[in-house]
């Protein structure tokens, strides 16, 4: 709750910042906020009791926030991709400085709006995070607007967004007519009662469609790669990996915490959306051309495998934290070189990467790397989070979905090597232009922690048992 507290006044100080024209200090202070900000999660999570459960713990206002081992490791992931999304920040919208305290500003409401869909212990305060995640996205997906592509992006994103968010809210209001509370502990016991009415699991469906809308999950997902295109490329980057994997931990505590067992239909519709996902998103991926498209249908390829996750699901916290830690982190990273490269030009296709390994080695070899562990090549930590991931699902025996993930590991090479021959194997057309330091910085900082997740996946998967 201190956590939460802090960032969303770091927020309002930014705003604040502008006032009194202290623009310079905006990113700065932030991002030392924010190391403060994680310092008091690892506080909070160093205070928890380890025997302690989900459902017994005690929480902030009528378990409106519940701080368990979940919700806090999450949330020290997303205040880590936070401190790398803001520190880009002043060089992207150089040319719009007197906004910066407003990108920096929506950019910590999103995060709180993050903090809250994994720290519920309440409907309600689970809906009012998505909606502020959400909203900050469609002011952040529209932010340009004299670019024709960023507007139908905002139009589009906000669409499909209060579509989702209403069939959420219907799911909800379901839920809770069914049980008599928006608590999730007494929705979990309500469960119990063989006598539970019906319309519960018709809220359960919508509130799954809602959340596969947000998740852009096949066959959910025809919103995203317009949507992922036509923003800027900053908030494609945190659509991408921020949003996306609040998104998946949402919708795996809100499964998990209000049932006592989910049942074996549900977890085959899961299963069928997970195929769908894995082999849409790769099949589409390869037929791309521009990067940020590539990477839109990459990331519906990668919810497909998070989803494996809900056939075992009380194993599997561990690794889908430790997944969603590899996937973002090679994302965060990916997305740095793609700001660099085509931060001066009109798009983002392949073609403007010809080159790259001859005129910036160093931003090449960390865009291979990257791709290479969305791709789950050894010895990248995306590699270890799929093996992690294939042997819990292969102790339920469920080997059938297992070999689908491999081969679409495997297809998935086909568009990611598809980057990097043209890094390393054309000319380059243009001249490059120097490489801003805090481009090279987020880069390889992100892919030295995403690599030391590789090489010690113990310190993140230990975090939730």
């Amino acid at each position: 709750m201190n956590t939460l507290i802090a960032i969303a006044g770091l927020g309002i100080l930014c705003l604040i910042a502008e006032i009194f024209n202290l623009r310079k200090a905006i990113v700065p202070v932030t991002i030392v906020g924010l190391l403060g900000a994680l310092g008091l999660t690892v506080a909070e999570y160093m205070a928890l009791d380890p025997n302690a459960s989900v459902q017994v713990m005690s929480g902030f206002y009528n378990n409106m926030i519940v701080p368990d081992k979940f919700a806090i490791s999450f949330s020290g992931l997303f205040i880590i991709l936070a401190i790398f999304l803001i520190a880009l920040t002043p060089d992207f919208h150089k040319d719009h400085k007197p906004k910066l305290s407003d990108f920096v500003a929506i950019k910590l409401f999103l995060l709180t709006g993050a903090i809250a869909m994994v720290s519920f212990g309440n409907l309600s305060m689970f809906f009012l995070g998505i909606e502020v995640l959400s909203i900050a996205l469609y002011v952040l997906a529209a932010s340009e607007p004299k670019n024709l592509k960023s507007n139908e992006a905002g139009m589009k994103y906000f669409l499909m967004g209060a579509f989702a968010s209403g069939i959420i809210l219907f799911g909800i209001a379901l839920i809770y007519g069914a049980t008599g509370s928006f608590d999730i502990a007494t929705i979990h016991n309500a469960t119990l009662d063989p006598a539970l009415p019906k319309w519960f699991f018709i809220g359960m469906v919508m509130l799954t469609i809602g959340l596969l809308f947000k998740m852009a999950i096949v066959p959910f997902h025809f919103w995203a790669p317009d949507v992922y295109e036509g923003s800027p490329a900053l908030t494609t980057a945190t659509m991408s990996t921020l949003a996306k994997i609040a998104a998946i931990a949402a919708f795996f505590k809100l499964l998990v915490g209000m049932n006592n067992e989910i049942p074996g239909s549900y977890v085959t519709v899961i299963g069928i959306v997970a195929v769908l996902s894995m082999t849409v998103g790769n099949l589409m991926a390869l037929k791309q051309d521009n990067v940020k498209r590539m990477l839109a249908f990459s990331g519906i390829s990668h919810a497909g495998f998070m989803l494996m996750t809900f056939y075992n699901p009380i194993a599997t916290q561990g690794t889908l934290l430790y997944y969603t830690a590899a996937y973002s982190l090679a994302g965060i990273a990916a997305f740095a070189v793609v700001l660099f490269v085509c931060r001066t030009k009109g798009d983002e296709d392949i073609y403007n990467f010809n080159g790259l390994g001859k005129t910036h080695p160093v931003m090449a070899g960390v865009l291979t790397c990257s791709l290479l562990s969305m791709a789950g090549i050894p010895i990248f930590s995306g590699f270890f989070a799929k093996l992690f991931l294939f042997n819990q699902v292969l102790a339920t025996n469920h080997v059938v979905i297992v070999i689908i993930a491999v081969v679409n590991s495997i297809i998935s090479v086909g568009y990611y090597f598809k980057l990097i021959l043209a890094m390393y194997t054309k000319d380059d057309t243009e001249k490059r232009e120097p490489l801003p330091f805090m481009y090279g910085a987020v880069a390889i900082v992100s892919l030295l922690v995403s690599i030391a997740i590789g090489l010690w996946p113990s310190m993140v998967t230990g975090l939730i048992r």
